[in-house]
């Protein structure tokens, strides 16, 4: 009995690190791809000339660095003057071993020039 919890408590902190492991780079992904747009939202709102499209592709760009899954069509750019606004959402399909699972990211910034 003493050996069947052993192994029980074994194959329950494995399968923790197994979940962790499969979930850690989608989470990871995400705060480097924000951090991305927020850097990309600053610039954007002290360049007047850069329009919504050379935002959206700046950040498509960055979205495919950080291996996210996103189409031009998710990322919406919203610029008045030197306000700018960027808001993605995307899912990330996950495979488990007992079941997949889909991960919804919500990514935004808005920058506003002094």
């Amino acid at each position: 009995m003493k050996q069947l919890k052993s192994l029980i408590g074994i194959l329950v902190v494995v399968a923790a690190f197994y979940v962790v492991w499969k979930l850690m780079p989608p989470y990871y992904n995400q705060l480097q791809f924000q951090d991305a747009v927020d850097a990309e939202t600053r610039a954007s709102s002290y360049s007047p000339n850069k329009t919504e499209q050379d935002i959206r592709d700046s950040i498509m760009k960055k979205a495919r660095e950080n291996d996210i899954p996103v189409t031009p069509e998710q990322i919406k750019v919203m610029r008045f003057g030197t306000d700018v606004s960027v808001t993605v959402d995307y899912t990330v399909h996950v495979d488990l071993l007992v079941r997949p699972i889909d991960l919804n990211f919500h990514v935004g910034s808005k920058n506003k020039a002094i």
